[in-house]
């Protein structure tokens, strides 16, 4: 028997970048945790202990922290595609690199109803994320751009059915043609090689596929979480011919009627308890037919 180093890589984990544009009187802010992972001819490190091929992750934060200033963040995307290029071109070890970013959303205070320059507050708890692999050197160079976002509640009171189900000895849910129906959001999507060009917008690609999200779950009279999901999928590709591939997980975030009977009092689906744990999980992936799959833009 012989005993083999299957595979590895390493970066720097949850680099906690905040950029602010300060060369008018009006400010901006960009929040960021940036996480890099390099792959490509590091064995010896792992079997003799050998750091020669081996970018420091130190190296790694500082490179990190100098492109937020040296190349601007236009987009969470483009941000990530300069430092995946950088790792893979400039640093002769790296065959592969991957920039995973969550982007944290701030809102303009608003003081005497106007927006403040330079005061913001946390919007809730949506996370914008983006993921880029880039892989290969020279001309045969490719790279992968994956946006997304998670912790995006959306809760509707109506529009919701769950029935027909199967049943079996130890099935006790009733069924309903109106629930409340909730979900935490979590949605990546890919885009082609298209969205790569100069000039793609990936901001206004990210508000459109939310939107598609948002319209699709808010207007579909839903049977089943799976039927909105698979809605929502198409909806995002849909609305942005860039994106070749949407994932989505949504948790069932059950609320149940609260019997007030009782007391004495009726509950005509007003009143719930919200329900945190356990919960069904639904995922689904929906995808363009005429492009190939990318596992590598997915490998974490």
């Amino acid at each position: 028997m012989t005993i083999v180093l299957v595979g590895h890589q390493y970066g720097k984990a949850e680099n906690r970048v905040v950029r602010f544009q300060r060369d008018t009187p009006r400010h901006e802010i960009v929040d960021l945790n940036v996480t890099s992972t390099l792959r490509g001819d590091f064995a010896e490190a792992y079997l003799s202990g050998d750091q020669s091929k081996v970018l420091p992750t130190d190296t790694q934060k500082n490179t990190i922290y100098a492109y937020a200033k040296e190349k601007g963040i236009a987009s969470v995307e483009t941000y990530a595609l300069d430092l995946a290029r950088h790792f893979v071109d400039d640093v002769e070890p790296v065959s592969q690199a991957r920039i995973d970013v969550d982007s944290y959303l701030w809102t303009r205070a608003l003081v005497g109803g106007t927006e403040h320059d330079h005061t913001w507050t946390r919007s809730g708890s949506e996370i914008r994320t983006a993921a880029v692999t880039v892989s290969g050197k020279g001309s045969g160079q490719q790279a992968h751009v994956v946006a997304g976002l998670k912790e995006f509640t959306l809760l509707k009171s109506t529009g919701s059915a769950f029935k027909d189900f199967l049943v079996d000895d130890y099935t006790t849910l009733q069924p309903t043609e109106d629930r409340v129906m909730a979900t935490s959001l979590v949605a990546n999507w890919r885009y082609d090689q298209t969205a790569l060009a100069d000039g793609f917008d990936y901001d206004a690609a990210y508000d459109a596929v939310r939107s598609a999200f948002v319209a699709q779950f808010a207007t579909v009279h839903s049977l089943a979480l799976q039927q909105t999901l698979w809605h929502m999928g198409k909806a995002a590709i849909e609305a942005v011919p860039a994106v070749a591939e949407v994932r989505l997980a949504a948790p069932n975030k059950h609320h149940f009627l609260y019997d007030l009977q009782r007391f004495g009092t009726e509950n005509d689906g007003e009143v719930f308890h919200a329900d945190d744990r356990p919960y069904g999980l639904i995922q689904a992936i929906v995808a363009r037919d005429d492009t190939p799959p990318v596992p590598l833009a997915w490998e974490r």
